[in-house]
């Protein structure tokens, strides 16, 4: 997605990418004999299967009584919060507040994981996932302070797992949007609302990079790898990363609208040839 350097940065810094967070969830290729072992999968491996097939409303059920039999378990917290990311980015945008409303339930869940067991990294993926969500509706002071957490628990999740696809993406998206900050507007925003985060493109590209070769089927990596070519001249390599992900299966709600964008970047730039 295409940063917004005209606007103020400490209203803007945080808003666009990770808007796009957009359920970076881990997705697997089911073997072909896995309909003959469906009797034999536990109730959370078919929650699981139900969120990859977006059937959220099942899935939610499943993980919820799965909750109740043992209130005790990180890894259910996790994947509600996962679920409830998912959930938030299927809303219409005239429903923002109903998905700002899944958002902070995600972070609850993600929470509440983390204190049952802090060395889980994917409980602090997922917090890093649902704050950076929900970033564009908090102030500017906060908006800065909520980064630093975001930054935090990434590093915390990818010091526990150093190959967490989804960490690696959203450290992507956070080294990429911080790239975008020109020195004059990172002292503005020092000087009104705090320390603005460093990062660069080389970061952002080297996360994305060994996100995509972790799970190469994940749409919203090779989009956000090809704007940061954009942005850095090199329109052969973001022709190429784009038209390899068109080509790749839609796993969740947000790679339709991904696809779009990809599609008209491809028809603008193949006509600047």
């Amino acid at each position: 997605m295409a940063a917004t350097p005209n606007r103020i940065i400490y209203l803007s810094i945080w808003i666009y990418p990770f808007l796009a967070v957009s359920l970076i969830i881990l997705i697997s290729s089911a073997p072909p004999e896995a309909a003959r072992k469906e009797r034999a999968r536990t109730p959370v491996e078919l929650a699981d299967k139900e969120l990859r097939e977006m059937n959220y409303p099942k899935a939610d059920s499943i993980y919820s009584s799965e909750l109740r039999k043992n209130p005790g378990n990180a890894e259910l917290f996790w994947k509600l919060a996962r679920l409830q990311v998912s959930i938030g980015e299927s809303v219409s945008s005239e429903q923002a507040n109903a998905g700002l409303q899944h958002y902070h339930k995600a972070a609850e869940y993600a929470r509440t994981s983390i204190s049952l067991d802090s060395t889980n990294a994917k409980g602090h993926t997922w917090l890093a996932a649902s704050l950076a969500i929900m970033a564009d509706k908090i102030g500017n002071k906060e908006k800065l302070n909520r980064a630093k957490e975001i930054k935090r628990e990434l590093d915390t999740a990818l010091r526990l797992n150093s190959n967490d696809e989804t960490a690696l993406s959203l450290l992507g998206s956070y080294y990429r949007e911080a790239a975008n900050i020109g020195w004059l507007k990172r002292v503005v925003a020092n000087t009104f609302v705090g320390e603005v985060p460093k990062g660069n493109y080389d970061l952002a590209e080297k996360a994305f990079r060994k996100a995509i070769a972790l799970d190469p089927q994940i749409i919203r990596n090779y989009h956000e790898l090809a704007l940061i070519c954009i942005e850095r001249g090199n329109r052969e390599e973001a022709l190429r990363l784009m038209k390899i992900a068109i080509d790749k299966p839609i796993l969740f709600t947000s790679d339709k609208r991904r696809i779009e964008e990809m599609r008209a970047l491809l028809k603008k730039y193949s006509q600047d040839q």
